[in-house]
């Protein structure tokens, strides 16, 4: 049996999604600026497409603006409106448990003169309202906080923390990397108070290497590629009209019949976190703990993240033995999970010294299944006791 548990990692492309980018790479591949029948069929496809992602926001299709993914798209809202902003201020905030996209882009921005202030998280890795009101200053030209935690699945309240911004000064530009929460929550940018938006296909069964940022037509914001001033000058370059394509067509499939799947979610991960919890030395993070039922509070949470620290044994090993059962997890971020240094969110939140090494993320999707779960508890009854015997103390 193959489980795929590592969908925060990628999720595989939808079978419809990869026959509209066949498709469309065999058939109409004109690029789209040129001005021929050909050209002109690629436009209405990248048109198409914005009309389906600007409608599920709430947003005009003006305000969406095609990348190559998560990473480009914060990139591009961090640097380029830090830099059409400069003159309003220097100083910017997001938070300690930021994608690599983000914590990477503001330390260039240090590098620039920026400064940047990197906000404290709970027990659960959450913001909560006053840390951020207590950082804000008169030079604050920008806030970024991620919805969703890629590692741990903390949910951001994202309106209160927007509303909190704005209260302090209406000019500053919210940013919200929705990487892990589009598709997975219903998002309104302009009743929430974003102004910058960022999405990456590959996540929601959409094809790899494209996304989106949304930003509001007021914002200001410089490119940061150049070249022949494709989308309004904000991002140029010759779009990838099959990837956008199917981009759009994945992320309307993901919002059909959207609160049965997303119950599904989670009543799968409410599941899944009472069996863990009953292997010895296992511990679940981030679900907010409490007198309500667990089914309650994992709601406070993202439905498709499980973070579970495994005393006794490292994470790559576990990580290994599962996949010689077939069963796929990961260490942690899939984008910083080769990279030798301990988690900066699971230090966030608290997680002890001994178990930095020891925390295992299973990531759902719409297409994972109570036996694939039931399986993955087995096969961990009988791992965790065999590998505890040859770990070194």
């Amino acid at each position: 049996m193959q489980v795929y548990l590592d969908n925060s990692a990628t999720t595989r492309p939808f079978d419809d999604v990869r026959e509209m980018m066949r498709e469309i790479e065999a058939e109409n591949y004109g690029n789209p600026s040129s001005l021929h029948m050909m050209g002109v069929r690629s436009e209405q496809e990248l048109r198409h497409a914005r009309e389906i992602l600007a409608g599920l926001l709430k947003v005009k299709e003006k305000e969406i603006c095609f990348t190559s993914g998560g990473t480009e798209s914060d990139n591009l809202a961090l640097i380029g409106c830090a830099r059409a902003n400069k003159r309003s201020g220097q100083h910017l905030i997001t938070t300690k448990i930021e994608h690599p996209a983000v914590l990477e882009t503001m330390k260039f921005l240090e590098t620039e003169g920026y400064e940047v202030t990197y906000l404290d998280v709970d027990a659960n890795g959450c913001v909560q309202t006053d840390t951020l009101q207590n950082a804000l200053r008169k030079d604050t030209i920008l806030v970024s906080v991620m919805h969703v935690n890629n590692e741990i699945g903390s949910l951001q309240q994202i309106r209160e923390l927007s509303a909190a911004a704005k209260a302090f000064n209406p000019a500053i530009l919210f940013h919200v990397d929705a990487v892990q929460s589009f598709g997975k929550y219903r998002i309104y940018p302009k009743r929430w108070g974003i102004d910058l938006l960022s999405v990456s296909a590959h996540k929601i069964h959409g094809p790899k290497g494209t996304g989106f940022l949304y930003a509001d037509e007021k914002v200001k914001m410089q490119p940061v590629l150049f070249g022949g001033g494709q989308q309004g000058g904000r991002r140029s370059g010759t779009e990838n009209v099959p990837a956008i394509a199917g981009m759009a067509r994945a992320a309307e499939e993901i919002y059909e019949d959207f609160e049965n799947k997303i119950e599904r979610l989670y009543t799968l991960k409410t599941g899944f976190i009472e069996e863990l919890e009953r292997l010895d030395q296992v511990r679940v993070n981030a679900i907010p703990v409490g007198d309500e039922e667990l089914s309650v509070r994992v709601k406070k949470s993202a439905p498709h993240i499980v973070s579970a620290s495994v005393g006794g044994i490292r994470a790559e090993v576990l990580l290994h033995a599962l996949e010689e059962k077939g069963i796929y997890v990961s260490s942690g971020s899939a984008c910083a999970s080769n990279k030798p240094a301990l988690s900066k969110t699971l230090m966030a939140i608290g997680v002890e010294r001994t178990l930095l090494d020891s925390t295992i993320r299973f990531s759902f999707s719409m297409e994972t299944t109570k036996e694939e779960l039931d399986y993955t508890i087995e096969a961990l009854r009988e791992l965790l006791p065999a590998l505890r015997r040859y770990t070194r103390h």
